[in-house]
């Protein structure tokens, strides 16, 4: 089992909360301040759970400036007020960043007795198995 220090499980829960706004909010017909309340609780979360420095080198490296740009874009847009488009914002930045961890996440996913089956049906398992190769280093 993996012990987390205190900070990272505080981490955890703003993570958690974060992503739950963020979902509640967009249920709630893009609700401005959820969405609001969403993004700075899981970037505050992610600090927490890698580290201050960790993020900030995650975030500002050279090769995913683009990918910073659109996410933080996002951010700031959801919190001057156009939700729908910050969160398109979002999402592009969000996937543009984390398209490394997809094929572990998608290996980690196919070992899981039901969701493994359900990965390898035929009309899924081809668009998953384009997902889960991975043209870049993480």
């Amino acid at each position: 089992m993996i012990s987390l220090t205190d900070s990272q499980k505080i981490g955890m829960g703003l993570t958690g909360f974060g992503v739950f706004f963020l979902f509640f909010g967009m249920i709630l017909f893009f609700d401005k301040a959820l969405l609001a309340i969403g993004n700075i609780l899981f970037v505050a979360g992610l600090a927490f759970v890698i580290g201050l420095e960790r993020t900030f080198r995650f975030f500002f490296q050279k090769h995913k400036m683009k990918a910073t740009g659109f996410f933080l874009g996002g951010v700031f847009v959801v919190l001057i007020g156009w939700p729908i488009v910050g969160v398109v914002l979002e999402v592009y930045g969000f996937f543009l960043l984390f398209r490394g961890f997809f094929p572990v996440a998608i290996g980690f996913i196919r070992r899981i007795p039901v969701l493994g089956s359900l990965l390898n049906l035929p009309f899924i398992s081809s668009y998953v198995d384009k997902v889960g190769e991975s043209n870049t280093m993480v």
